[in-house]
């Protein structure tokens, strides 16, 4: 990758998120775990969460991706608590789209993965990008199946 290319990836405001992570302790009593990992590059993404009235009320995460798989990470756990399953599937699907095909920018509270289109073009990074929303569907599925 050539060097501006990979400071145009590697953006400021992407690093700033990565050294930012909230939720970043694992809960000590999650109603449903799961874990995520890219086999690409290895990056993996480790969420718990307690759900009450199909809302996620609690969060931890444990993220130990790249700096584009940490924002990710920082960019949905702004926007996690109060999320349904819905919400999180919706955000999966608009990133995805955004990342694969030019779609659009996911809709408010995930409007912040609009920093991640320049990885549009790297498609090895995709999936860590996608980890920590696919680890929290899995969760919820989890916790649905009162399966931890």
């Amino acid at each position: 990758m050539p060097d501006g290319d990979m400071i145009k990836l590697y953006s400021k405001r992407i690093l700033a998120l990565s050294a930012d992570i909230p939720h970043e302790a694992r809960l000590d009593a999650p109603q449903a775990t799961a874990m995520k990992r890219s086999p690409l590059c290895g990056s993996t993404v480790t969420v718990d969460l307690n759900l009450k009235d199909g809302k996620i009320v609690e969060y931890g995460q444990d993220v130990k991706a790249c700096a584009l798989g940490q924002a990710s990470a920082a960019i949905s756990g702004k926007a996690i608590i109060g999320s349904t399953e819905a919400d999180i599937a919706k955000a999966r699907d608009q990133l995805r789209a955004m990342l694969k095909s030019d779609g659009l920018v996911p809709d408010a509270p995930f409007e912040g993965f609009e920093v991640l289109q320049p990885a549009k073009d790297y498609k090895n990074r995709h999936a860590s990008i996608l980890l920590t929303l696919e680890a929290t569907l899995a969760a919820i599925e989890s916790a649905k199946a009162g399966t931890r």
